[in-house]
Order: C-alpha cells, then structure tokens, then sequence
C-alpha cells in the first residue's frame, strides 16, 4: 500500500522516509525535553514542532545532496566505462594509455 502526495508515490522519492522519520522523533524528543524542562505545553509544543520542521528540512538537505553527488559519480563512472569499452584494442586507448603514463 503507497502513499501518494500530488500523485507521487512517496516510497519512490530518495531522502523522503529517512528525513520524516528524524524529524518526527527529533521533534518529540526536543518537545519532552522543553516541557520537562519548563513545563510549560504551550512553549514545548512550539519548540517540538520547530525541531521536527527545522531537523526535517536539515535532513532532507544533506541527503539529497549527498545523492545528487553519488549519482554525479556514477554517471560519470557509467561513461568512463563506456569509452573503455568503446576505445579498447584500438589505436585511441595506446594513444590514451601513453598520455596517461
């Protein structure tokens, strides 16, 4: 069973589950530790949700650009070996082989 947000499939989106769930626990563990600390519900509540909003956003930031970065990798990795494969046993990989030596 998915679960759809303006007809995406959030299981399909990278980052997605990880950032919620930091979040939300972030945003309760700051939330009971304001009320212990205060006990005062009205401050806890806000400062809970401003933890799981802001350790949300903050989660999701360094996890998607992490992946953006991985899969640059691998883009450029899938292409280096393509070319391999394209230029071996020919004159171009003797030419490259003496460059690079």
């Amino acid at each position: 069973q998915s679960f759809y947000i303006f007809g995406r499939d959030v299981a399909q989106i990278p980052c997605f589950r990880n950032s919620f769930l930091y979040g939300i626990s972030g945003g309760i563990g700051v939330g009971v530790l304001t009320f212990l600390g205060t006990s005062r519900t009205h401050l806890s509540t806000h400062v809970g949700f401003g933890s799981f909003f802001c350790g949300t956003i903050a989660y999701w930031m360094a996890c998607r650009y992490q992946w953006s970065a991985k899969r640059f990798e691998q883009q450029q990795l899938r292409e280096a070996m393509r070319r391999q494969a394209l230029y071996e046993g020919t004159k171009v990989e003797r030419d490259l082989d003496l460059k690079s030596a």
